[in-house]
C-alpha cells in the first residue's frame, strides 16, 4: 500500500429503468445527484473536501445547461465544487473515473466525485434546419437518442450494425448470441433474487397524484421476482422467433441487443493519504486504467484491444485477475471480445 494510491471511499447507483419506463419522471441530472449524494453519504467524507464531480452524460441534449453542476448542487454539496460533463459515448461514466483519477495522481486536488448519469425517457426530438426557417415543404425531426447517442458518425448507420459487423468477422451464430443474452438474463435475475445488487442500489420513491412506489429492482430483467426467487420471463424459443433488428436475414435482434434506459451511478474518488488523513477506509484501489482507438468500425473490438495494454502496463497477467466484467453493449461484442 502506497500513500499515493487513489482509492474509492463510497459508490451508489440507482436501479436501472427502461426508457420511458418507472424512471420516467426524474431527469438525467435528478438521477445523478441522487446517486452523487448517496455516495457522498455512504463515504462519509466531508462534503467540503470535495473538489469536483465529473459525470458521463452521452445525450445531453434537453437537459439544460451545465447538467454535471445541476447533479452536484442537486446532491446538497456546496457551491464551491465545481463540475463537468463527460461525452466518451459508452465508455462516458468510466473516462470521468478515469479523469478523476488523473486529477488525483497529478496532485490537482484530493477527492473528486466520478460517475454517469442518463435519462432516454428526457432525450428530445429537434427539427434541424427550424432556427433559419423551413419555408416550403415537409421537415423531418431527429431523434437525440438515436442521432446523438445511437448513430455512426462515421459509417453513418445505427450501432446494431457496427454489432452485425463484429458478429461476421467472428464468425458469430445467432444461437450463440441468443444463447449469450439468455445467460446474462439468468445472471442478473439470479443476482437479483440474492440481494447481490442490493447494497449499490438506492431506492428511489416515484410519486404521482395518487401513489408512490418505491423503485429498487433494474427494470430491464427480463424476470418476476417474489421471496427470494425468479421467474424469468424468456427462453431461447421466445428469443429465437425475434426477428433480425437492423440487417434483413442479420443476427442481432432486440432480444440480444441492449435495451435504451435511464439511471445514474458515483463514485467518490481520492487518495490513500487523503482518507486515512478523514479516518475513512477505502473500498478499493485503481490500480491503472487505459484506452485502445481502433478504425470506427471495429469499435466494438477496442476492449479486447485495451485488456492486454493495460496488463502490460500495470505487470500483471490475467491470471492475476479474479473477475472480468465488460461492458455488454451487444452479446456480438461480447463474444467477440471473449474470442480474443
Amino acid at each position: 500500500m502506497n500513500a499515493n494510491d487513489v482509492v474509492i471511499l463510497g459508490a451508489a447507483r440507482t436501479p436501472t429503468g427502461k426508457m420511458s419506463g418507472t424512471l420516467l419522471t426524474k431527469t438525467a441530472p435528478e438521477l445523478g445527484a441522487i446517486a452523487v449524494s448517496t455516495a457522498v453519504s455512504r463515504a462519509n467524507i466531508d462534503p467540503n473536501t470535495v473538489y469536483e464531480v465529473l459525470m458521463g452524460q452521452v445525450v445531453q441534449a434537453g437537459a439544460g445547461q451545465a447538467p454535471a453542476r445541476q447533479a452536484a448542487l442537486g446532491a446538497g454539496l456546496p457551491n464551491t465544487v465545481g463540475a463537468a460533463a463527460i461525452n466518451k459515448v459508452c465508455g462516458s461514466g468510466l473516462k470521468a473515473v478515469m479523469m478523476a483519477a488523473n486529477g488525483i495522481i497529478a496532485g490537482e486536488a484530493d477527492v473528486f466525485v466520478a460517475g454517469g448519469m442518463e435519462s432516454m425517457s428526457h432525450a428530445p426530438y429537434f427539427l434541424p434546419g427550424a432556427r433559419q426557417g423551413l419555408r416550403y415543404g415537409h421537415a423531418e425531426m431527429k431523434d437525440s437518442v438515436l442521432h446523438d447517442g445511437l448513430w455512426c458518425a462515421f459509417q453513418q448507420w445505427p450501432m446494431g450494425n457496427s454489432a452485425e459487423f463484429i458478429a461476421k468477422q467472428f464468425d458469430l451464430t445467432r444461437e450463440q448470441m441468443d444463447e449469450f443474452a439468455l445467460h446474462s438474463h439468468e445472471k442478473a435475475a439470479e443476482a437479483t433474487a440474492h440481494g447481490r445488487f442490493a447494497a449499490e442500489i438506492v431506492p428511489i420513491e416515484i410519486k404521482s397524484r395518487r401513489s408512490s412506489v418505491t423503485v429498487s429492482v433494474d427494470e430491464p430483467i427480463r424476470a418476476t421476482f417474489s421471496d427470494g426467487g425468479y421467474e424469468l420471463g424468456t427462453n431461447l424459443a421466445q428469443l429465437a422467433k425475434l426477428p433480425p433488428a437492423f440487417v434483413k436475414d442479420g443476427l442481432v435482434t432486440a432480444g440480444n441487443a441492449p435495451g435504451l434506459n435511464d439511471g445514474a451511478a458515483a463514485l467518490v474518488v481520492t487518495s490513500r493519504a487523503e482518507a486515512e488523513r478523514q479516518g475513512l477506509k477505502p473500498l478499493a484501489r485503481i490500480v491503472g486504467y487505459t484506452l485502445a482507438a481502433v478504425e470506427p468500425i471495429w469499435l466494438f473490438d477496442a476492449p479486447a484491444q485495451a485488456m492486454p495494454k493495460l496488463l502490460k502496463r500495470i505487470g500483471w497477467t490475467l491470471d492475476d485477475v479474479d473477475l472480468i466484467e465488460l461492458n455488454e453493449a451487444f452479446a456480438a461484442q461480447a463474444l467477440a471480445n471473449g474470442a480474443r
